[in-house]
Protein backbone atom coordinates (compact mmCIF):
# COMPACT_ATOMS: atom_id res chain seq x y z
CA UNK A 1 0.00 0.00 0.00
CA UNK A 2 1.40 3.36 -1.06
CA UNK A 3 1.27 6.28 1.34
CA UNK A 4 2.50 9.80 0.68
CA UNK A 5 2.73 12.48 3.37
CA UNK A 6 3.67 16.05 2.49
CA UNK A 7 5.07 18.59 4.91
CA UNK A 8 7.00 21.86 4.93
CA UNK A 9 4.41 24.31 3.68
CA UNK A 10 3.80 27.67 5.28
CA UNK A 11 3.37 31.42 4.89
CA UNK A 12 6.36 33.25 3.45
CA UNK A 13 7.11 36.55 1.73
CA UNK A 14 7.93 37.00 -1.92
CA UNK A 15 11.57 36.16 -2.55
CA UNK A 16 11.76 33.65 0.30
CA UNK A 17 12.45 29.93 0.06
CA UNK A 18 10.72 26.80 1.31
CA UNK A 19 11.53 23.12 1.16
CA UNK A 20 8.67 20.67 0.90
CA UNK A 21 9.03 17.02 1.84
CA UNK A 22 7.09 13.99 0.68
CA UNK A 23 7.63 10.99 2.95
CA UNK A 24 6.78 7.82 1.09
CA UNK A 25 5.97 4.25 2.00
CA UNK A 26 5.32 1.44 -0.42
CA UNK A 27 7.20 3.33 -3.14
CA UNK A 28 10.34 2.02 -4.84
CA UNK A 29 12.08 4.93 -6.54
CA UNK A 30 13.49 2.70 -9.29
CA UNK A 31 10.00 1.66 -10.42
CA UNK A 32 7.78 4.62 -9.46
CA UNK A 33 7.46 8.02 -11.02
CA UNK A 34 7.10 10.67 -8.32
CA UNK A 35 5.97 14.22 -8.98
CA UNK A 36 4.82 17.41 -7.35
CA UNK A 37 1.60 19.12 -8.43
CA UNK A 38 -0.12 22.21 -7.11
CA UNK A 39 -3.61 23.61 -7.08
CA UNK A 40 -4.52 27.24 -6.47
CA UNK A 41 -8.06 28.28 -5.47
CA UNK A 42 -10.39 28.17 -8.44
CA UNK A 43 -7.77 26.63 -10.72
CA UNK A 44 -7.04 23.17 -12.00
CA UNK A 45 -4.29 21.06 -10.52
CA UNK A 46 -1.06 21.70 -12.41
CA UNK A 47 2.24 19.90 -12.71
CA UNK A 48 5.33 21.33 -11.02
CA UNK A 49 8.22 18.85 -11.22
CA UNK A 50 8.85 15.12 -11.26
CA UNK A 51 11.10 12.09 -11.65
CA UNK A 52 10.50 9.41 -14.26
CA UNK A 53 10.05 5.79 -13.17
CA UNK A 54 13.68 4.99 -13.71
CA UNK A 55 14.70 8.16 -11.89
CA UNK A 56 16.98 9.10 -14.74
CA UNK A 57 14.73 11.80 -16.13
CA UNK A 58 13.82 14.93 -14.19
CA UNK A 59 11.37 17.43 -15.62
CA UNK A 60 10.19 20.87 -14.54
CA UNK A 61 7.27 23.01 -15.58
CA UNK A 62 8.44 26.17 -17.35
CA UNK A 63 7.00 28.43 -14.66
CA UNK A 64 9.25 26.93 -11.96
CA UNK A 65 12.34 26.06 -13.98
CA UNK A 66 15.42 27.67 -12.47
CA UNK A 67 13.65 28.38 -9.17
CA UNK A 68 12.50 24.94 -7.96
CA UNK A 69 14.56 21.77 -7.56
CA UNK A 70 13.21 18.27 -7.02
CA UNK A 71 15.41 15.71 -5.29
CA UNK A 72 15.12 12.45 -3.43
CA UNK A 73 16.77 10.59 -0.58
CA UNK A 74 16.50 6.85 -1.09
CA UNK A 75 17.57 6.02 2.44
CA UNK A 76 14.85 8.25 3.90
CA UNK A 77 12.36 7.33 1.13
CA UNK A 78 11.60 11.01 0.84
CA UNK A 79 11.21 13.34 -2.11
CA UNK A 80 11.90 17.04 -1.71
CA UNK A 81 10.90 20.19 -3.53
CA UNK A 82 13.24 23.10 -2.88
CA UNK A 83 11.46 26.30 -3.82
CA UNK A 84 13.47 29.50 -4.17
CA UNK A 85 12.55 33.03 -5.24
CA UNK A 86 8.91 32.41 -4.42
CA UNK A 87 6.31 34.71 -5.91
CA UNK A 88 2.63 35.19 -4.97
CA UNK A 89 1.62 33.15 -8.02
CA UNK A 90 3.21 30.12 -6.36
CA UNK A 91 0.50 30.19 -3.68
CA UNK A 92 -1.31 26.85 -3.79
CA UNK A 93 -1.76 23.51 -2.11
CA UNK A 94 1.17 21.34 -3.14
CA UNK A 95 0.61 17.63 -3.63
CA UNK A 96 2.98 14.71 -3.99
CA UNK A 97 1.94 11.98 -6.42
CA UNK A 98 3.37 8.58 -7.32
CA UNK A 99 2.66 5.82 -9.81
CA UNK A 100 4.40 2.74 -11.14
CA UNK A 101 2.48 3.00 -14.41
CA UNK A 102 3.44 6.48 -15.62
CA UNK A 103 5.41 6.66 -18.85
CA UNK A 104 7.70 9.60 -19.55
CA UNK A 105 5.28 11.23 -21.98
CA UNK A 106 2.60 11.27 -19.27
CA UNK A 107 4.78 12.53 -16.44
CA UNK A 108 3.03 15.91 -16.35
CA UNK A 109 -0.54 14.57 -16.39
CA UNK A 110 -2.35 14.43 -13.05
CA UNK A 111 -4.67 11.68 -14.29
CA UNK A 112 -1.64 9.42 -14.84
CA UNK A 113 -1.05 9.12 -11.08
CA UNK A 114 -3.04 6.87 -8.80
CA UNK A 115 -1.45 7.72 -5.47
CA UNK A 116 -1.70 11.16 -3.85
CA UNK A 117 -0.82 12.78 -0.58
CA UNK A 118 -3.12 15.08 1.36
CA UNK A 119 -1.27 18.24 0.31
CA UNK A 120 0.52 21.05 2.10
CA UNK A 121 -0.44 24.73 1.84
CA UNK A 122 2.09 27.24 0.53
CA UNK A 123 1.16 30.91 0.76
CA UNK A 124 3.42 33.62 -0.62
CA UNK A 125 2.61 37.19 0.34
CA UNK A 126 3.68 40.19 -1.71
Amino acid sequence: QVQLVESGGGLVQAGDSLRLSCATSGVTFSTYAVAWFRQAPGKEREYVAGFSRTGGYTHYANYVKGRFTISKDGAKKTVYLQMNSLVPEDTAIYYCAASNRVISSSLTRADAYNNWGQGTQVTVSS
